[in-house]
């Protein structure tokens, strides 16, 4: 008689097809001898083998096995596999944080002499990271407007080997058009990276559109309750292979503990993102009405200048809505002081709503010159709707507002 499937071939059959809500809590699981339900800690640091031969294979390549945990260890591979299959990428590579997974994606990728062209609008650290290190190194990069593809191919050199795109935008919200830009990006044979934090798997997948490589910060909505800080870089078995040689060798790898707190919150992400959305799309459009508000930035209005891409490109619109007060900075910093209930904090994607001023804070390491080329003024606040309950949230910010 032939040998039937196990009921762990007979899961991952199923979850090959399986919806996105159902990959968040089933992926890449797996029961140890213990056979236990919920996904095992492996808090080790080493692993012992059977033979000094065993050992000798592992650490050749010529045997599977586990190594030691800066770079091979169960609970983090298994959020690795959770993460490649919502993204539907071959294979996911889990870093200390977003930047640590950015910076593993350019070392891995990029040489001396190499060129990028990036989005203006990106997370200000970001910047940092491109002006402050990467240029030491001789790689360069020049920064256009996100929605502009012609300045993007004005851009292109032919040393430039790297696209970045942070689609939306934080914190305005702006969307670049994912599929033209992979097509320019592969037309000069070069990479289209993707940071997808503010949308998740669960509302957008830049693969599927031709990205090349999608990155998330999980610190943001994969965890969702502002606990650890860690972040993952998804993509084919090729593209992986450089990031994960980088992050072997320069230690900017996830913990057990941080990952199996990221697997427990993607159980919850779908819920969550759906329920993210509906407030924050109540919230921006309650503010539009308000007379103390200037401008509203959420890409699920009508008045959003990319409305009708995101439509096309996301499922839904995202948690995380901005807008500019009447007045200057002090007015805003009233408006955030003024709160009663949010909080006031950097972070996005918790389940509580927090509110911030990106000029000082998220953004207040760039150039002023640089935060006006991204659009990001003294008035401007973001605000990060969480989980409570929505009435809760809008008087919050009613009573703010009415104090101005």
């Amino acid at each position: 008689m032939k040998d039937l499937p196990t009921r762990q071939q007979r899961q991952r059959q199923h979850l090959a097809t399986a919806d996105m809500a159902t990959q968040a809590i089933r992926a890449g699981t797996m029961s140890g001898v213990e056979q236990e339900h919920n996904d095992a800690i492996y808090a080790t640091s080493s692993f012992v083998y059977g033979s000094a031969e065993e050992a000798a294979a592992c650490f050749g390549g010529q045997q599977e096995g586990n190594i030691y945990s800066r770079f091979t260890n169960p609970t983090v591979r298994v959020f690795e596999q959770r993460m490649a299959a919502m993204e539907g990428g071959e294979r996911a590579v889990a870093a200390s944080s977003g930047m640590g997974a950015l910076t593993s994606i350019f070392l891995g990728h990029l040489k001396q002499g190499d060129h990028i062209v990036s989005s203006c609008s990106i997370f200000g650290s970001i910047i940092g990271l491109f002006d402050n290190v990467l240029a030491k190194l001789g790689i360069t990069t020049t920064y256009v407007s996100p929605t502009d593809i012609k300045a993007w191919k004005d851009a292109l050199q032919d040393n430039t080997k790297m696209l970045f795109l942070e689609s939306p935008s934080n914190p305005l919200g702006e969307v670049g058009d994912i599929k033209k830009l992979a097509l320019l990006a592969h037309s000069c044979d070069a990479l289209l990276v993707v940071d997808n934090c503010f949308c998740t798997p669960i509302l957008q997948n830049p693969l599927s559109m031709g990205a090349d490589i999608v990155m998330h910060s999980a610190t943001k909505y994969i965890d969702g309750q502002g606990r650890c800080v860690g972040g993952v870089v998804i993509g084919s078995n090729t593209l992986m292979e450089p990031v994960f040689a980088f992050l072997r060798t320069a230690g900017t790898t996830m913990s057990p503990f941080n990952a199996w707190v990221f697997l427990n919150g993607l159980e919850t992400l779908s819920l969550r993102m759906q329920a993210h959305c509906q407030s924050a799309l109540r919230l921006a459009t309650w503010l539009e009405a308000q007379p103390q508000v200037e401008r509203v930035y959420y890409t699920g209005l009508p008045s959003h200048a990319q409305h009708a891409l995101a439509q096309q490109q996301q499922r839904w619109f995202g948690g995380v809505v901005s807008f500019e007060v009447v007045g200057d900075k002090s007015v805003a910093w009233r408006c955030i002081d003024n709160t009663q209930l949010m909080s006031i904090t950097g972070n996005f994607g918790d389940a509580k709503s927090t509110i911030t001023h990106p000029a000082t804070t998220t953004h207040g390491k760039m150039t002023p010159e640089a935060r006006s080329l991204a659009g990001i003024k003294d008035n401007l606040i973001r605000v990060s709707v969480g989980l409570e309950a929505y009435d809760d949230i809008e008087a919050d910010l009613a009573q703010a507002l009415t104090q101005l």
